[in-house]
């Protein structure tokens, strides 16, 4: 396990998938986590969630863990608030796709997506010894963007109105981050 100083990822479990199911179905929890991807990220069964889980997690393969990885956030004490991967992971370049979700209400704006940006990096960077890390958000997803930054991340384009949230057009904002950029010591 991965730990940090507010949080731990662990390997996704079939038992966190009911906590999936209820942040997946709160609209707002839903909203900032999946942005103009809603349609398709809410509205979802425990079922199909656990007939994901079956054919995405539990049957993967080892070699599968080095192109993409989906870890459970939980808080040092053990309650489980979100989940983050990594994804299309590209072994010439050294580079791979992030996202992350603190889904639990309870745990926003209080540093635990920051803390899990970090641990989740220590590893891409230190262990998967990659060289870049990129992701993308809507642009009105400031919570976020803010803790992208902390962790070094900048801005590196964006696509005009191409999410479109609660009726209205946000950009897509792309980020990126080198190793030689990110602080160790965080």
């Amino acid at each position: 396990m991965h730990k940090g100083k507010l949080i731990e990822l662990r390997p996704v479990t079939r038992e966190d998938m009911e906590r999936m199911y209820i942040w997946r179905n709160d609209h707002e929890a839903a909203t900032w986590a999946a942005g103009s991807s809603l349609a398709t990220y809410s509205n979802i069964s425990l079922e199909s969630l656990n007939a994901m889980y079956d054919e995405n997690v539990r049957t993967a393969k080892l070699s599968d863990k080095f192109n993409r990885f989906i870890f459970s956030i939980y808080t040092l004490e053990g309650v489980h608030i979100g989940n983050c991967d990594y994804r299309d992971v590209n072994p010439i370049t050294r580079a791979a796709t992030i996202g992350i979700g603190i889904l639990d209400k309870e745990y926003w704006s209080k540093g635990y997506g920051t803390d899990t940006l970090q641990v989740l990096l220590r590893f891409l960077f230190l262990t998967l010894n990659l060289n870049r890390v990129q992701l993308d958000t809507w642009s009105g997803n400031a919570r976020a963007i803010r803790a992208y930054e902390k962790c070094g991340f900048v801005v590196e384009g964006r696509l005009r109105q191409n999410e479109y949230v609660d009726g209205q057009y946000y950009d897509t904002v792309m980020m990126g981050l080198l190793r030689e950029d990110f602080s160790v010591t965080k």
